[in-house]
């Protein structure tokens, strides 16, 4: 692709941060200097456009409003330009970057999250790195001029995820992401190797912008011993409309009379409970133990493979997509947008 257009997205996070050289400090940097702070991107023979999306926020401040203005900006801009990145904190990312896919199906061109460890203005800073190759992904394509990526992805120290498959699992390490239940789209080396097997391609004739997201919803995490009192108000259905259950291993919780009764009587009022693992690598297999039987009897969705984060968006979006039971259930059954192994 000759002279590929891309625009970054700056959101906040400590990829934007610099030391102020008069006070030390940590302050927003300001990208209308990108080519004086980073001028190996004059190397590329691309065409690069920045916007920040208002005040820099730190990521933990994220919300689905938020999601859908970082996904309304792409959508306004998607015939402008050939790829897109976004530079996000990276505390949060892994949930901005499963919404996104949710709220900009059928996209044909890449997406590209990244951020950084260390403020970009610092010397042995990550950011330099994860922005440059960042944007080269952003404009990479094939031999027939179509974009290699045609997703949202979550890139950082070498590594291109699938950005509804991802989990931050440190918070010193540069090595902050994995994506245990799936293999990388790409990895960063002497060249870049693209894992065309592993990249999603929407069945979708045009992208489409979906940004109202229901966030009525609760996530549970069990322990051995865990007592029910403390947790019934999560499970009120005219309170909280879909449950996450981060259960044991394969999709296991403890035997109780009283906590079966619970996710009956709140699924039978109209909520939705979805059963996911806590473990980072392996998926839900409800009936493999005589302690997940019950989920099988009540019908309780199976989140397979499924993330926490993915998890999530996708209750958000089947909550804000429709008001049917139903519905709700078939769309969080469902491999939506590459989201989970069925």
């Amino acid at each position: 692709m000759k002279n590929p257009q891309v625009l970054i997205i700056y959101t906040g996070g400590t990829i934007g941060m610099i030391n102020d050289p008069e006070t030390g400090a940590l302050k927003p940097f300001d990208f209308e200097s990108l080519y004086a702070s980073i001028p190996e991107l004059k190397q590329f023979d691309y065409k690069i456009d920045t916007f920040s999306l208002g005040e820099p926020i730190d990521s933990s401040d994220m919300n689905p409003k938020l999601w859908g203005d970082i996904a309304t900006t792409i959508f306004d801009n998607y015939a402008n330009y050939d790829g897109f990145v976004v530079l996000h904190g990276t505390d949060t990312m892994a949930f901005t970057t499963a919404a996104l896919s949710f709220m900009l199906q059928g996209l044909k061109k890449p997406v590209i999250f990244t951020g950084s460890q260390l403020p970009i203005g610092q010397i042995r800073t990550d950011g330099k790195e994860n922005l440059i190759t960042a944007i080269e992904l952003a404009g990479m394509s094939d031999s027939s001029g179509k974009p290699n990526i045609q997703e949202v992805a979550l890139y950082f120290e070498f590594q291109l995820y699938r950005g509804n498959r991802v989990s931050k699992v440190s918070t010193f390490n540069f090595e902050a992401f994995k994506s245990y239940n799936y293999p990388l789209l790409a990895q960063a080396g002497t060249n870049i190797k693209v894992h065309h097997n592993s990249l999603y391609r929407s069945q979708k004739e045009e992208v489409k912008l979906f940004t109202d997201f229901n966030a009525n919803i609760a996530l549970v995490k069990l322990f051995p011993g865990m007592p029910i009192g403390p947790i019934k108000s999560m499970f009120d259905a005219s309170k909280v409309e879909g449950v996450i259950l981060e259960t044991f291993g394969n999709g296991n919780s403890f035997s109780s009379v009283e906590f079966e009764k619970m996710i009956s009587d709140y699924m039978e009022s109209g909520g939705i409970v979805m059963n996911i693992t806590q473990c980072t690598q392996g998926n839900v297999v409800l009936g493999l133990y005589e302690t997940s039987i019950h989920f099988k009897r009540l019908e309780v969705i199976s989140g397979r493979d499924i993330s926490t984060e993915a998890a999530v968006a996708k209750m958000m979006y089947a909550l804000g997509l429709t008001h049917d039971q139903n519905e709700r259930i078939q769309l969080l059954t469902e491999n939506i947008c590459g989201e989970v192994t069925i």
